[in-house]
């Protein structure tokens, strides 16, 4: 693993895939009594956020504490942020409190890579957004998902995602959820497909590693996941399609669609969902709809990332022998943890 964590073009297969495995082993640990582990015990996470959010920011602050880090919520709004001070003076700061790692959140693309790597500060970083640019760990969940739901838990471990079909539907141009799949699934070996209306592709998205189409009906049938994207009006400054009935018509996935898809695909949305325009109620409540799914191995991913940035070179699963402390072991089975609690 590299220093830090900005972009998912920037992790190569084996990375990916420690990556997932170590995630493997995390998600056990939510199955345990104690659901903490002492690994980054002493270590100082600051969860630096200039945008809004709820799922992301929730779901660092829950892996951060699960590993015993020490937690620092930063929120730009009532902050000095709102006063003018710069991502410089800010990240100077922190550095002055000595924090060993940064999750940043930001509206600006590019602001994580410079924070890395300007010199302001020395911590490892950790893109949580940036912009309409990257979101790594999203990337990483949505892998994870697909893992687990098309290859299996214990089957899957190891190996990546070659020969499945993802199909991505949505608002492609402002989604840097899209982006990250799209690099993160080209290096798990997986063949995507961009679904979306024309003004809704960026510029130069034939170079991407990627299939283009204009229609989602004649993609179904040949997709083993399909990832809806929300439309996000936030980051919208012109009409780029006429009415969202419209849109909901031509893009929109409801319970006609998802029957044409294969039995084992599934459906996956990064969330927030408009119920009603990109997908229905009655698919989104599906046992299809791995929504709530993400969620969950969210927590696990980012604790996997966090480890392995931050924990040090020993293995994600260690087997101690019978006469090491409980206090000294990175994983413990839940009998070693019911056993000292007593």
């Amino acid at each position: 693993m590299q220093r830090h964590l900005i972009s998912a073009a920037d992790l190569t297969r084996d990375d990916a895939v420690l990556i997932l495995d170590t995630a493997e082993e995390m998600a056990r640990v939510a199955d345990r009594p104690i659901k903490k582990l002492p690994t980054l015990r002493g270590r100082t996470v600051v969860n630096l956020f200039f945008e809004d959010s709820t799922r992301t920011r929730i779901s660092f602050e829950a892996a951060e504490k699960r590993l015993s880090a020490d937690v620092i919520n930063f929120s730009a709004k009532g902050s000095s942020v709102s006063k003018g001070e710069s991502l410089k003076d800010t990240a100077q700061t922190l550095e002055a409190m000595g924090v060993d790692a940064v999750v940043i959140r930001h509206g600006a693309s590019g602001a994580p890579y410079r924070l890395a790597n300007s010199g302001w500060i020395d911590a490892a970083v950790i893109n949580a957004g940036d912009g309409t640019h990257q979101h790594p760990t999203q990337a990483l969940l949505d892998a994870f998902t697909m893992r687990r739901r098309l290859v299996g838990r214990d089957a899957g471990l190891g190996r990546d995602l070659a020969g499945r079909r993802i199909t991505i539907v949505g608002d492609i141009l402002h989604s840097r959820v899209a982006r990250s799949n799209v690099d993160l699934l080209h290096t798990l070996g997986a063949d995507v497909t961009l679904v979306a209306p024309p003004t809704l592709l960026p510029v130069g998205v034939g170079s991407w590693p990627c299939e283009i189409s204009y229609a989602l009906d004649s993609t179904l049938p040949k997709s083993d996941a399909v990832m809806m994207l929300r439309v996000q009006r936030e980051r919208m400054n012109a009409a780029f399609f006429p009415t969202e009935r419209e849109y909901a018509r031509r893009y929109g996935l409801d319970a006609d669609r998802m029957a044409r898809m294969p039995e084992h695909a599934i459906v996956m949305h990064p969330g927030p969902m408009v119920r009603g325009m990109e997908i229905t109620a009655e698919v989104a409540d599906s046992g299809r709809c791995t929504a709530v799914e993400q969620v969950a191995n969210g927590v696990s991913i980012r604790m996997a990332v966090l480890y392995l940035l931050l924990g040090g070179n020993e293995p994600a699963v260690a087997q101690p022998s019978p006469t090491t402390t409980l206090a000294a072991r990175p994983f413990a089975p839940a009998s070693d943890l019911r056993t000292e609690e007593k």
